[in-house]
């Protein structure tokens, strides 16, 4: 069992927890779509994160499903620890496996908070990422609804996910940015957002790390944790695995374990 946050630490909407993270996309099944295979492993696999590892950011979506992986998210933590972060994100709409489309219309967006907070179990989310920014849709009217379950008291931070440093500007005049989720690894290496987090003092949190397992195929886990690790201290990145063993290699290869 580890004893220390593997990763070591970061402050994220207003909580103190590991920097290794973990995301729940792969929880579900194939395409992003459905409950998993072995449900009862899925399950296993948020426990051990938490109550094994003392990984205590924990990032999902509604679309991861859609909204399978709330579901597991809460038949297997709750009553969450007082110390663990679950962050999810709104914002779009899954008509059939592996097809994304984002809809930023404010009513759809609370809409979706209001579900992510019934299947969650929760009177307020901590962290609700706007999962992308919808073209289609005024970016104000999609800030200022955010804004609005801000004030009512069911978000209690807000973050970006898949933006730029244009976005980042554009949106931290509204509203305080708590943290940006964008991609980033050994072969996607380069985002300008990074270092503008880092300037801003915005919380940085890298999704597929292993770029969907290529890396981790080539490379194992280690060295691509390393690299985003090695980046700056406002780096947590997410990996995603529905598997007891790549998640005991993931935590071992960032606590000297490995």
């Amino acid at each position: 069992m580890t004893t220390t946050p593997p990763g070591g630490t970061i402050e994220i909407a207003g909580k103190t927890v590991s920097r290794l993270g973990f995301g729940t996309m792969r929880l579900t099944g194939p395409g992003t779509w459905a409950d998993p295979t072995d449900r009862e492993t899925a399950l296993s696999v948020l426990r051990q994160a938490v109550h094994n590892y003392g990984i205590t950011h924990i990032d999902t979506a509604d679309a991861y499903g859609p909204h399978t992986a709330e579901h597991l998210i809460h038949d297997a933590l709750y009553p969450y620890p007082e110390h663990v972060l679950i962050a999810t994100k709104v914002g779009m709409l899954r008509p059939a496996p592996d097809v994304w489309k984002p809809h930023g219309h404010p009513a759809y967006l609370r809409a979706c908070v209001e579900a992510s907070l019934r299947r969650l179990g929760l009177e307020r989310l901590e962290l609700c990422y706007l999962h992308r920014i919808d073209p289609e849709v005024a970016l104000d009217d999609q800030v200022a609804v955010l804004q609005a379950l801000q004030d009512e008291g069911k978000i209690g931070h807000i973050g970006l996910s898949k933006v730029t440093p244009e976005d980042i500007s554009l949106v931290g005049k509204e509203l305080t940015i708590a943290a940006v989720q964008n991609v980033l690894n050994m072969t996607d290496r380069f985002d300008p957002a990074l270092e503008l987090c880092r300037d801003l003092g915005i919380p940085y949190v890298p999704y597929r790390p292993f770029d969907a397992g290529t890396l981790a195929r080539m490379r194992g886990v280690l060295a691509p944790l390393h690299w985003l690790l090695n980046l700056g201290d406002h780096v947590a990145p997410i990996p995603s695995t529905s598997q007891p063993q790549h998640l005991t290699q993931i935590v071992a290869a960032v606590t000297g374990g490995a």
